[in-house]
């Protein structure tokens, strides 16, 4: 399928291609956010900064507010379940250097949505509209909302949230097609995209299930959506969101990266995390990015142990580089 995507205008932002790193927890770091620009990411989103954590001043949090040079446009999401304190956090992240602040009404997670945050919004459509008219009041940039189809199949409320996000003032919404009850499970229902994007005039951005160039262009057609989000295809794959790019502009669908780019770029992640963080965290959370950079390489579950096992950031970089020499000589 051959589809030319329109470019993607959210308020005073001009994306240069329809293309969006979604947010993701333990994923979406500076680093991370650095690399995905650079592979084709048109606006980066952060991982979700706690409305409370920047009220008290929790160290973590504050860390969670650095942008890189690099990684311009980026949308900082928030999440919380009070109009004030969202208004001084959106008002954080907007003095921080944040191009796009985003509200999350999405987060299916049990400790977020036990606090009436995340997906919990979606059943108290009223609480949801007051914090994104506060949102929008706070700051001079765009506004957006992440959310889902609703909290279950019985509660299909994603339209009229994103009714009531655009009443607000919110310059776009970005929808993933499955519901609270679901988690991350089975497949995300597009039609219920389809269903919000004709609810509003502002851009919709759908989410879930887009993995490769085809996949993004199918979500375009079938649902009229004006960008794609890439969460889960995105993990361990930068790459993806150069595929996708090329896609949409001529229906060019690039070959995968070779094991030896593999094997690269995470040597590369991995410096810049171990700069970022330092070599304790960096060398820790690395393990995952590994796991997802190596998943179908051969002898992809032995070397997993082996990195799981590096106790020191020369160690983790050796058995990677042994790697790479191997796959360069193949």
């Amino acid at each position: 399928m051959n589809v030319t995507a329109k470019p993607l205008v959210i308020g005073s932002v001009r994306l240069a291609a329809p293309v969006v790193l979604a947010p993701m927890a333990g994923v979406c770091d500076a680093p991370y956010r650095v690399i995905a620009h650079g592979y084709g990411a048109a606006l980066v989103c952060t991982e979700m900064v706690s409305d409370k954590g920047l009220l008290y001043n929790n160290v973590h949090t504050e860390e969670m507010l650095h942008i890189e040079p690099g990684e311009h446009p980026v949308s900082m999401q928030i999440f919380g379940s009070e109009p004030e304190t969202m208004a001084k956090a959106a008002a954080r992240v907007e003095a921080a250097g944040a191009d796009i602040v985003d509200i999350n009404m999405g987060c299916p997670v049990k400790k977020v949505v036990s606090n009436g945050e995340g997906s919990a919004l979606m059943r108290d459509l009223p609480r949801a509209e007051a914090i994104i008219r506060a949102v929008v009041h706070a700051v001079s940039i765009p506004v957006t909302v992440k959310m889902r189809t609703g909290w279950n199949e019985a509660e299909f409320t994603a339209p009229e949230l994103a009714k009531r996000a655009e009443a607000a003032g919110a310059a776009a919404v970005a929808v993933h097609g499955r519901t609270r009850e679901q988690f991350y499970s089975g497949h995300a229902d597009w039609s219920k995209i389809a269903a919000v994007v004709q609810a509003v005039s502002i851009p919709v951005i759908g989410n879930g299930d887009i993995a490769d160039g085809p996949s993004a262009g199918r979500m375009l057609a079938e649902t009229g959506c004006s960008g794609v989000m890439i969460g889960r295809g995105a993990q361990g794959n930068p790459w993806v969101f150069r595929e996708v790019t090329r896609y949409l502009q001529d229906g060019t669908i690039l070959p995968p990266p070779s094991a030896a780019e593999k094997y690269r770029q995470l040597l590369a992640h991995f410096q810049a995390l171990v700069a970022y963080k330092g070599a304790y965290t960096g060398l820790r959370e690395m393990r995952s990015h590994a796991s997802w950079y190596t998943k179908g390489l051969p002898g992809s579950a032995a070397l997993r142990e082996r990195l799981n096992r590096a106790e020191s950031v020369a160690a983790f970089v050796a058995i990677v580089e042994a790697q790479l020499e191997q796959a360069v000589d193949r």
